[in-house]
């Protein structure tokens, strides 16, 4: 059986290639940590997306997003898919343009 990778081993992996940047949900709008820009749907590119759920409940999911700022910003966010999850983040990431997302396979 393959090895099953975490979350901070993924994105660890990823820090090495250039996704440096963290993301949190605040009053409907993506924020950079560090520089506290403010980032709506239109202006992110979702480059890669990792589902995983829980290993002592299914229901406990998260998926972990790799993207890209039209300001040219790159890092990641974690968000809970769990039952309890921030619904907010979840409609933020529903309303990125599908024409925006990568879906780039080759990130990792």
């Amino acid at each position: 059986m393959e090895y099953a990778k975490h979350e901070i081993e993924y994105i660890n992996e990823l820090k090495e290639k250039g996704y440096t940047c963290n993301f949190r949900m605040v009053d409907s709008y993506l924020v950079e940590l560090n520089s506290k820009k403010k980032f709506k749907p239109a202006q992110i590119c979702i480059d890669k997306e990792m589902r995983f759920e829980g290993m002592s409940n299914p229901s406990d999911a998260s998926i972990l997003y790799a993207i890209k700022t039209d300001s040219g910003l790159k890092g990641t966010v974690l968000a809970n898919y769990a039952p309890t999850g921030n619904l907010d983040l979840a409609e933020f990431f529903k309303d990125i343009p599908k024409s925006n997302n990568k879906n780039n396979n080759n990130v990792i």
